[in-house]
């Protein structure tokens, strides 16, 4: 797993290194672990920033979380504390925020809450 994340999860150039298939994978194995530490069909949260790729990653994840039976919630636009403060307000098992933060444009990454 260290090959991908970092300190603050997977931070690599949008639709190449960070790929829909690698983002979907990833999303896929997050769904089957939270289903194996929970009684019920886990709750995912996705938010992300305003760069242009955020919306193809957030479609590869939200379609691996699916794939394996999770509720998502797109929470769209919005930022990272935002996120955390609705993860548990609405008492979701997990979430993500799509953003690169202070890198260049090209780059994005999967933070998990």
């Amino acid at each position: 797993m260290r090959k991908y994340f970092g300190t603050d999860g997977i931070r690599r150039i949008a639709n190449t290194e960070l790929s829909p298939e690698l983002v979907y994978r990833v999303a896929k194995a997050g769904a089957y672990a939270l289903s194996k530490h929970t009684d019920h069909v886990p709750t995912i949260l996705i938010g992300r920033d305003t760069r242009i790729s955020g919306t193809l990653i957030e479609s590869a994840m939200t379609a691996g979380f699916l794939s394996y039976g999770a509720n998502v919630l797109k929470l769209g636009v919005i930022p990272t504390p935002g996120v955390a403060y609705l993860t548990k307000k609405l008492k979701a098992d997990a979430s993500v925020v799509i953003s690169a933060s202070h890198n260049t444009y090209e780059f994005n990454r999967c933070k998990v809450l």
